[in-house]
């Protein structure tokens, strides 16, 4: 894996970058986002679909070690060559994170010294350093991120500080049991504790690691908290190496990470858009003005439209005129809307291709508006429209 920063802007933390990770048939470049997988895959996108995403802004996936506890051993990985292998994505780049924010949520109350607990498909698991670093070293993703003790919002100041000194044992004891490891990111945890964040900072930008994983968000914390606790992390770490998030998902925590200076972003937001039977059609336009759409009729507000509606049973229109995803280009909300009202999978699996790659352009505008300077007016435009939206929206109820 090579990283490198294009241009950081001095307004506030943004940056674009390049990723370059082995297996990837071209740079990607950053902010960008991981698609989030179940067991190596998108939840509904099929490996021939993949091709239809935007390239290389899509060949960096996402996933969670503990997804295979369940199914093929860890061994029987190792034997077939590694995920690239077994799932057929020779040109994808895979990173490895245990946090998932929707199968395997981090169990603070049941961690203990000896390792972290996961509430899992299998059930409440305790994960040694020692087991996870056999999944990874069987598993051989490009990125990993090493063990973590994450904490919700809530804990004592005792407990952010337990944590962070788990969560540095842990990380030596990954790097001393698999040296060999290419790219290994180091978490950096601590709760809502400015204290605890700085320290657990300091001491993972010592160790010899390619990158940062900062997790602890998504827990409980208030978007007003975040500011503070990542800027205090950011000034610290240095500028060389990319940083990884999870728990950021929203279009807002996402323009908020990148001003902190986020690199990578873990989002399961496209999963519960799709599941839920909604399309993103926020506009993409520099100005961050949102589409003037009437939500009474859609059930939905200015970022998305809910296709579940009666307003789509005979409308003949893709869902935004102007996108070329595939299936704005093939089919209408008419045909979505029925596919979901008959449970057809064949609708999740048009709404994931539709919002993965709407989502994949926002990033590509995020880029584009740091590159020219204009990413502060981007983003608050486009967090004023959501405010002027919400506003709109308690005056008529």
């Amino acid at each position: 894996m090579k990283f490198a920063v294009k241009k950081a802007l001095s307004s506030s933390g943004a940056r674009v970058g390049v990723l370059e990770v082995g297996s990837c048939p071209a740079p990607i470049e950053t902010p960008a986002l991981l698609l989030a997988t179940r067991k190596g895959l998108p939840h509904f996108i099929s490996p021939e679909l993949l091709p239809s995403l935007p390239s290389p802004d899509s060949n960096l996936l996402q996933v969670s070690p503990l997804h295979f506890l369940e199914g093929l051993s860890t061994t029987t990985i190792s034997k077939i060559g590694g995920l690239h292998q077994m799932l057929g994505l020779k040109q994808h780049g895979i990173a490895a994170v245990p946090r998932d924010s929707i199968q395997c949520l981090p169990e603070s109350k049941a961690a203990t010294r000896l390792g972290a607990s996961f509430e899992t498909p299998c059930g409440r698991l305790l994960i040694k350093p020692k087991d996870y670093i056999e999944m990874i070293s069987c598993m051989k993703p490009n990125i990993w991120a090493s063990l973590a003790d994450e904490v919700p919002a809530w804990v004592s100041e005792k407990r952010n500080k337990t944590s962070v000194d788990r969560t540095l044992r842990w990380l030596d004891d990954c790097i001393s049991l698999y040296p060999a490891a290419g790219s290994i990111f180091g978490a950096i945890v601590g709760g809502t504790s400015l204290e605890e964040r700085k320290r657990c900072a300091e001491e993972v930008a010592k160790r010899n690691v390619s990158g940062y994983w900062i997790g602890g968000f998504g827990l409980g914390e208030g978007i007003d908290e975040r500011p503070a606790l990542l800027r205090e992390v950011m000034d610290i770490l240095p500028d060389e190496k990319p940083r990884l998030t999870c728990g950021l998902g929203l279009p807002e925590e996402i323009l908020q990470g990148i001003a902190a200076g986020i690199d990578l972003f873990d989002s399961t937001y496209i999963y519960s858009l799709t599941l839920g039977g909604f399309a993103l059609t926020f506009s993409l336009d520099k100005s961050g003005e949102q589409h003037n759409l009437q939500s009474d009729q859609i059930g939905s507000d200015s970022t998305k439209i809910n296709l579940r509606a009666t307003a789509y049973r005979k409308d003949m229109s893709p869902i935004l005129e102007n996108c070329t995803c595939y299936t704005c280009q093939n089919h209408t909300k008419a045909y979505i809307n029925h596919l979901l009202n008959v449970h057809e999978m064949l609708a999740q699996t048009l709404l994931e291709i539709h919002n993965t790659h709407h989502y994949l352009r926002f990033f590509h505008v995020i880029r584009g508006a740091i590159q020219d300077g204009s990413f502060e007016e981007f983003r608050q435009a486009f967090l004023e429209s959501r405010r002027e939206h919400f506003k709109g929206e308690a005056i008529s109820t």
